[in-house]
């Protein structure tokens, strides 16, 4: 699942990160998670959960804080802004998988909320990045 490749790859870049910067001790990460990416969040804890039993990484694992990054749209034909929980179609599962490998395809199953147009940029709320890694020295 692709959940699980996440995990290990947060885990393992704060691993080589606390070790670049000779951290003894991480306090805090914090994972921005898009909100197009529509990750599961509970097999995503869990494979977070096995990740660091499994590499021992510096930090607990209730320090690692999950936060959603809302995703916001702008079409290109008529500048309409809107957010993605807006989009008044409730997409399939199958839509929403096919977002959550490849965020590209939003464009097939979304259209605009004001003027229906399939061309629209992703301003944010698309991947899943570490935002921050606190520690000490």
């Amino acid at each position: 699942m692709h959940e699980w490749a996440l995990a290990e790859s947060i885990i393992v870049t704060v691993m080589k990160e606390s070790e670049k910067e000779k951290l003894s001790k991480v306090f805090k990460v914090t994972v921005k998670i898009g909100e197009l990416q529509s990750i599961e969040l509970d097999i995503f804890k869990f494979a977070l959960e096995n990740m660091v039993e499994l590499y021992k990484p510096p930090v607990d694992l209730e320090n690692i804080y999950l936060e959603i990054d809302r995703c916001i749209l702008k079409c290109k034909v008529c500048g309409n802004i809107w957010n993605y929980r807006d989009t008044p179609k409730e997409l399939a599962e199958d839509e929403k998988e096919a977002i959550h490998f490849v965020p590209e395809v939003a464009h097939t199953y979304m259209r605009c909320t004001q003027c229906g147009s399939p061309d629209f940029e992703i301003l944010q709320g698309r991947g899943v990045w570490i935002d921050s890694i606190e520690g000490e020295k």
